[in-house]
């Protein structure tokens, strides 16, 4: 873990006025102030909070620019994992012993799953904590922006299957928008990433909520509802 990227101070949550987000292009300004604004039940209504047994982690929402505009970190969970494999989602995982706190998690995983160099991100705040079931983990969201883009790849196979810089343009675009359905009745957002992925489960439904939150969401087609996108090693799970 790099030193400098620990306990970095978050724009949206400590300090105040306009300077505090001075160094955040103004399209990501809505996320800074929005963050205020959002609970638990904002992102998730209809789970409960976490049980005292759920395993803590962290994950990292990471906003950058590139050349396709603005976007947003989104890696494919390797396939061979037990738990979630082969979804779409943010850079993560449990809080180990040595981190500080969650954004350390997140710093410390996206290192090694991707190869982020921290130094480049600043931590803009976090999202509530939310108990994600089938793990039995509390998760927090660490929202960052990423102002000095670097490389970044597949470093642990056994973690991560592939990396994608997703622009938002086509996260909004309501043509890539649908609703998933899975056989025991359950539904959620979910988004068409392209290349045959799709973005959907619970990093689906935090993109989802937080747009609609911070006023990005354009209306989009509910009733155009998809089974559960198919993964071969998650049949069953």
């Amino acid at each position: 873990m790099h030193d400098d990227a620990r306990g970095r101070e978050a724009p949206g949550s400590s300090a105040s006025g306009a300077g505090a987000y001075a160094e955040l292009p103004e399209w990501l300004r809505p996320v800074a102030v929005g963050l205020d604004g959002v609970t638990s039940t904002t992102l998730s209504p209809r789970i409960p909070r976490p049980p005292r047994s759920a395993r803590r982690a962290a994950v990292l929402m990471l906003f950058g620019e590139g050349d396709a505009g603005p976007d947003l970190l989104i890696t494919e969970r390797a396939h061979t994992l037990r738990s979630h494999p082969g979804q779409l989602s943010f850079p993560g995982g449990r809080v180990d012993p040595g981190d500080r706190d969650q954004v350390d998690t997140a710093m410390r995983e996206a290192y090694e799953e991707v190869g982020l160099d921290p130094a480049g991100v600043t931590v803009i705040g976090s999202l509530p904590e939310l108990w994600l079931p089938p793990s039995n983990s509390s998760v927090t969201t660490i929202v960052a922006w990423w102002r000095m883009p670097s490389p970044v790849g597949v470093v642990d196979e056994r973690e991560v299957a592939s990396v994608h810089r997703v622009p938002l343009a086509h996260l909004l675009d309501p043509a890539n928008r649908f609703t998933v359905r899975l056989s025991g009745g359950w539904k959620g957002p979910a988004f068409d990433v392209g290349d045959g992925l799709v973005l959907w489960g619970f990093t689906a439904g935090i993109v989802s909520r937080l747009f609609e939150h911070v006023g990005w969401e354009r209306e989009w087609d509910h009733s155009r509802v998809r089974p559960r996108p198919h993964s071969p090693a998650s049949d069953g799970s």
